[in-house]
Parts: C-alpha cells; structure tokens; sequence
C-alpha cells in the first residue's frame, strides 16, 4: 500500500492549524516593516549591535595570522556572506511568518515558527543552538579580552604582572583576571537582571560601538596618509571598496546609534558611566603612561610577542 503525501508529511513534520500562509502579508499590512516608525529601528539597535560584536576579532587575529594579507580579506568576505545568509535571510523568513504583535522577547521567534510548523522538541533543538553559539562568543570574547590585556601591559598600558606568559606561551594573568570579571558579569544576570545587568548590556554596546566606529576612523586616516606620503595605492595589499565613502558612512551609522541611547531610559546609564570613563582613561594616558611608553616598549622585545592562548 502506497502511503500518500499527506500521510508522508504528517509523519515527518506534522503541520499545526488550518490558517493559510501568510505570503508577503506581513510586510505591507498592519503597518508594515515600521509600524512604529523608522525611527524605533535605532532604538533598538544598540542591542543589535552587542549581539553582532566580535566581528573585529578578524583584526586582532591579523597580528597571528601567517599570511594577513590573503587570510583577512578572506576571513572579511566570509563573514559578510554568512552574517546575509544566517542573520538577514533568516530575519526576512521570521518576519514574513511572525506579525510584529505576536513577536516579543519572552519566547524565542525561531521556536515559534518552528513549533507552528510542527517539528517537534523545537524549543530543545533551538536551546542546543543557542548554547553551541553562546559558547563559541565566551570563546571568542575570552581570547580578544585575554589577548588585549597581555598587549596593554607590553605597552604599559596595564599592570606588567599581565604580561607573563606560561611555558605554551599562554598568558594565565591576563586569563584569570578575564574569567573573573566575566563571572561577575554573568552573576548579575541572576541578582540583578533588571537593573546591573541591563547596565552591563548598554555598556558593552557602548563600548563595542565606540570600537566600531574607531576603525573606519583609523582606516580613513591611514589611507590619507599612506597616500600623502608618497605611496601608491597598490601597495596596499587589501583595499576598502568604495572609500572614503564606506569609512564615512560606517562611522555616520555608529554615531547615530550612539545618540540614540539617549533616549532609551535603560540605555542612558551607558552615557553616564561610558564618557567618563574614556575621558578618565585618556587624561590617565597622557599623564602616566605616556611619558613611560618608551621604556616599556625597549623591554617589550619582538621576541616576545608570540603567544597562543588556544593550548
């Protein structure tokens, strides 16, 4: 006996309700893409942003990377094409399927779909996903931290005790004081997720939009005086398409998305505590560590500056 389709379908994804799809509905009814107007978009993008950091580990790597010039364009290529494919595609499968209504943050939007379809266990399999990628940012976030600290305290920028190495070139000081600030930081989402944590949060997205928008600053400058100096532009074996247009515009949008902290209540602690700081940090700079730069830097030999935190 030949089963049918139907049968075969109800078998392997059981297909929930009898309502009919929504096609492109979603995208033009009930307000459409902005219901609320296109500017709730950058209020909301600062949690955006913390979620997408750690895309700028591709130029901390440059400095262990063999061959920079042919990885890290590969490696910025790459993560153009599957932050596209994993991040824009999928959002564009979500909100065609989801009405802005039903859409929060309590219950994952994937789970939904997924539970809507039929496939059964959805919430676990999601949790799976969410934990292998939770895991993987802890590591990424733990060897840029690590690995920064160990380059500060080179440059006396941070305590020199930072700057010891173990016998498999792993910076365990550098490590530790890592681990145990990110321990501090994950107990807040226990004892304090409303306020401290929510802090935290806004900080980090501060602090990572400040790196953002420093690197098409620094690569705009560069380039400028690269080719002030004399030197041809071929000489410069990855090249930004499109500059200064790309530089100007990167930075254009992270402003943006700074200023509009301001007016989110929860986000404003990130203003109160971020400014400050940078500015307590530049003023300690110029007055302590500079004058001392040099006298790090003779100790601070080539020699020393091969290490992997990986082993």
């Amino acid at each position: 006996m030949t089963p049918s389709l139907s049968t075969v379908k109800d078998v392997l994804v059981h297909i929930k309700g009898t309502e009919p799809a929504p096609g492109l509905s979603h995208f033009t009814d009930n307000g459409g893409l902005f219901p609320n107007g296109f500017a709730a978009v950058f209020l909301t993008m600062i949690a955006v942003t913390f979620s997408f950091q750690g895309t700028e580990l591709i130029g901390i790597t440059a400095g262990e990377t063999k061959e920079p010039h042919k990885a890290i364009p590969k490696a910025i290529n790459n993560t153009v094409w599957r932050t596209m494919f994993f991040y824009v595609l999928s959002m564009i499968v979500l909100v065609s399927l989801i009405p802005w209504q039903k859409a929060g943050v309590i219950e994952s939007p994937f789970v939904m779909v997924f539970d809507g379809v039929g496939i059964p266990y959805a919430a676990d399999i999601m949790n799976f996903v969410i934990l292998t990628a939770v895991l993987s940012v802890a590591n990424s976030g733990l060897y840029a931290s690590t690995r920064i600290l160990w380059a500060m305290s080179g440059d006396g920028m941070a305590s020199p005790s930072l700057r010891k190495l173990s016998k498999r070139g792993v910076p365990l000081n550098a490590l530790f004081v890592t681990l145990a600030i990110s321990c501090l930081c994950l107990l807040s989402s226990f004892v304090a997720e409303d306020t401290v944590y929510v802090w935290l949060l806004s900080i980090s997205g501060m602090a990572g939009l400040v790196v953002w928008a420093s690197i098409p600053i620094c690569q705009y400058l560069f380039r400028s005086r690269f080719l002030a100096e004399g030197r041809p532009l071929k000489d410069l074996q990855y090249r930004t398409p499109f500059y200064p247009v790309i530089p100007i515009l990167c930075f254009l949008l992270c402003a943006a998305v700074l200023v509009s902290m301001v007016f989110v209540e929860d986000q404003r602690m990130a203003i109160y505590c971020g400014v400050p700081f940078m500015i307590l940090c530049y003023l300690y700079y110029y007055v302590r560590i500079r004058p001392k730069k040099d006298s790090f830097s003779s100790e601070f030999t080539p020699e020393n500056k091969k290490l992997n935190i990986h082993n």
